[in-house]
């Protein structure tokens, strides 16, 4: 094996020799391809990579690669901040892993076939103060790149970064008679941001805003079922899907999914609506041209309403129009639903989602703004692939055109060619990794020196508990109540909140089960309530507690619920976003007061449960050690604790870079937290960003906080990494931590907690 220093003059001449023969009139495409094989053989790794940096979409594309599939070149995208090469670009300095996937940035690719290779190595393509790309470097032997092959591969970047930003502006220029963005050539992509992971083939489907239903997408123009006894068939079969969804989901989805298609079902058997369509096709109109006609009328009608309910029931229109449609027109006639189709739309509710995900949608495309939080959670717990793009384009998608939804990469595929459809099939086919999981997945959790972690379940929807229970998630961190307050049209009554708490109560063998009352506002607005959608800074607003307290009469059904609830086992109630000890104790005086009501109606005398208070606000993390001493339990809710800590908006991707754990103030604050719970012998739960990361976890077990609620799938891997960490030094890297006073000090810092990880795992 060649000396380092050696090899890298080497490879730096050789380099220096491609970009010479590039300007000489070497191909694109070729020109990377030769980068990547002599940077790979001179440093004898077995992978190398180019991504190059795409300023219009903000996006890392893969451009040329000897060592992965070769079939991701052009497709496989990133975010910056995305997976350790995103990570590269975005802060700008090389990242050197022994062993890659232990990194909590590392982002698995499926079907590029990097499942083997340990080590890692990423330097940032640079010029002047422009962000050109990421050079990549892999291999299969755990901690192969030292700092010398860090710095020769920064030198080589930096050689080549005039040449590849040449190339990347030329890949990027429109071609003769183009216009970008708008032409549907075979395997048009588009680039959007991803939301929810996952896979999908299907055709499209339009459901932009308040639209009429087109013609165009289904088949009218057959010859076939053409009489009114079709059209009372397929009225027929429509009725008898829409009450089988609606039987199926009140056992899978009960908490947010109570009469979800009671619109539908009295829309259907109202005479003004199908009865109209029959009085149609009895004065000669075709079936299809009947239902087309009734179902725009009605839309035209319900879009033009002052009645914002009745605007609301637009969608409704066009997707029992659309159910009506696929009965009467499909060969088979058995469905009606949405599978084999992505729906491409610029607005999503709650409920519509809900309804798609029931009515088997692959996917979703959804223009502009981004996903809100609340749609963004649930289209996770229902397992549905989303993106966002600011692509208008693709409302002038035609109907029923094939489509590749690839929401790892943020990518939408327009006509995908057949190695594209095989890629889609082969990621979607390995998506399904909760068999794998369940086998990691230990009933308890111990550091490497025996300490007892606890590691519980937050859980959005009814449906999460199995998978939490497949988990062997030690009971229930937090409940996230409000779905089921945004999903409906109206609050959900005291006993339907009742039905929906029980479940949850006894969803886990383990007892502990955390609820958090209602947590609204900000970005998860109930469209109910019109003066929630007026404030102008509603993350500032009347959220959360704030709300509860202003809304008695909700509050005290809530807690009433819950209480009830929690007959069998004991429960622990949380209160979000306080602000003050004033806050929780107000709080605790409603709760006081629920108890006396609940005895008043004959309901029964219950004992006052476990109250929590979340640490969400600096004025509550100032107020840390007072509300440890009058809260049963103090739960660290890390996104809105950073969020508000920093003044970053974490939707808002102009700033979202600023947005970062690592931050001294951050790391400050939570040693606040734990310290004055640890003093008052206050149990404290940290959950969000924080409790995912085995770095920011590893600081957390430092400082003493031993209990972490995350989302199920992700137990088993932190299991996995608890089980590394040694507690002795996790409080002496946290004492450090906490002193340090610049981000690239903690940043370092935590960089070095990575590599010793890694000498541990290679003894």
């Amino acid at each position: 094996m060649k000396e380092p220093e050696a090899a890298s003059v080497e490879m730096i001449c050789s380099v220096s020799e491609l970009a010479n023969l590039f300007h000489q009139g070497q191909d694109l495409r070729g020109f990377l391809s030769q980068v990547v094989q002599i940077v790979s053989k001179h440093m004898q790794a077995d992978v190398c990579s180019i991504y190059l940096f795409n300023e219009q979409s903000e996006k890392l594309i893969l451009q040329a690669t000897a060592g992965l599939n070769s079939e991701m070149v052009g497709t496989l995208t990133l975010n910056t901040g995305e997976g350790l090469t995103g990570l590269a670009l975005k802060e700008l300095r090389p990242i050197r892993e022994g062993r890659g996937r232990d990194n909590p940035y590392f982002k698995p690719i499926p079907g590029s076939g990097e499942e083997k290779y340990e080590s890692f190595l990423a330097v940032p393509i640079i010029r002047g103060i422009r962000r050109v790309g990421v050079l990549v470097l892999q291999d299969e032997k755990r901690s192969r790149f030292s700092k010398g092959d860090a710095l020769a591969l920064k030198a080589i970047a930096s050689q080549l970064a005039a040449t590849l930003e040449n190339a990347q502006l030329l890949m990027e220029r429109p071609r003769r008679g183009e216009h970008p963005g708008i032409s549907w050539g075979t395997g048009r992509l588009i680039r959007g941001t991803q939301v929810v992971e996952g896979v999908a083939l299907g055709e499209a489907y339009q459901m932009e805003g308040p639209g009429t239903l087109d013609h165009r997408l289904y088949a009218c123009d057959d010859a076939y079922r053409d009489t009114l006894d079709d059209f009372r068939r397929a009225i027929d079969l429509t009725e008898q899907q829409l009450e089988e969804l609606q039987n199926r989901l009140e056992q899978e989805l009960a908490d947010v999914a109570s009469l979800i298609f009671s619109a539908h079902l009295l829309m259907l058997r109202d005479q003004g609506f199908s009865g109209t369509m029959e009085d149609r096709i009895a004065d000669g109109a075709r079936p299809c041209d009947a239902i087309l006609s009734v179902a725009n009328e009605y839309i035209d009608i319900f879009t033009e309403s002052e009645n914002s309910r009745m605007r609301e029931k637009v969608l409704d229109i066009k997707d029992l129009g659309h159910r009506i449609l696929k009965n009467l027109t499909d060969e088979e006639g058995e469905h009606g639903d949405y599978d084999g189709q992505i729906v491409l739309t610029n607005e999503l509710l709650p409920s519509e989602l809900l309804k798609l995900a029931a009515q088997k949608v692959e996917g979703i495309v959804l223009f502009g703004g981004g996903a809100t939080a609340h749609v963004t959670v649930l289209a996770q717990s229902l397992q549905v692939p989303l993106i966002y793009t600011e692509d208008e384009s693709i409302f002038r998608i035609p109907a029923n055109t094939p489509l590749a939804l690839d929401a790892n990469q943020g990518i939408l595929l327009v006509y995908p060619d057949e190695s594209a459809i095989k890629r889609i099939r082969q990621l979607k086919e390995g998506t399904d990794r909760i068999a794998g999981l369940a086998e990691m997945a230990k009933p308890e959790s111990y550091t490497k020196d025996g300490e007892r972690i606890y590691l519980r379940a937050t859980v959005n929807l009814l449906s999460d508990l199995k998978l939490a229970r497949q988990l062997k998630a030690e009971g229930i961190g937090l409940y996230r109540s409000e779905f089921p307050f945004l999903i409906r049209s109206d609050f959900p009554s005291e006993e339907e909140q009742f039905r929906i708490y029980k479940k949850v109560v006894n969803g886990l063998e383990d007892p502990l089960v955390t609820l958090r009352t209602l947590d609204v506002g900000g970005d998860k607005i109930l469209s109910y309530i019109p003066e929630s959608q007026e404030e102008a800074n509603p993350f500032l607003g009347l959220r959360a507690i704030r709300f509860l307290l202003e809304n008695k009469k909700v509050f005290v059904g809530q807690l009433k619920a819950m209480i009830r609830a929690g007959r069998s086992r004991p429960i622990r109630i949380l209160f979000p976003l306080i602000s003050s000890l004033d806050d929780f104790q107000n709080a605790k005086i409603i709760v006081q007061k629920s108890l006396n009501f609940l005895k008043r109606d004959g309901l029964g005398q219950y004992p006052m449960p476990k109250l929590g208070a979340m640490i969400e606000l600096p004025s509550a993390v100032e107020m840390a050690p007072e509300l440890a001493r009058e809260a049963d339990f103090l739960s660290l809710g890390t996104n809105d604790l950073v969020q508000y800590m920093l003044g970053v908006d974490r939707t808002n991707e102009k700033v979202a870079d600023l947005f970062d754990v690592r931050h001294p103030a951050v790391l400050r604050a939570v040693k606040r937290v734990a310290d004055s719970a640890k003093e008052a012998d206050c149990p404290l739960s940290v959950c969000g960003i924080m409790a995912k990361d085995p770095k920011t976890v590893h600081y957390l077990i430092g400082l003493g906080v031993r209990e972490f609620s995350l989302e199920a799938a992700k137990i088993p891997e932190m299991q996995e990494a608890v089980s590394r960490m040694d507690l002795k030094k996790a409080q002496s890297d946290a004492a450090i931590l906490s002193r340090l006073g610049t981000l690239h000090e903690t940043r370092e810092f935590m960089q070095e907690i990575n590599e010793r990880s890694e000498v541990q795992i290679e003894r």
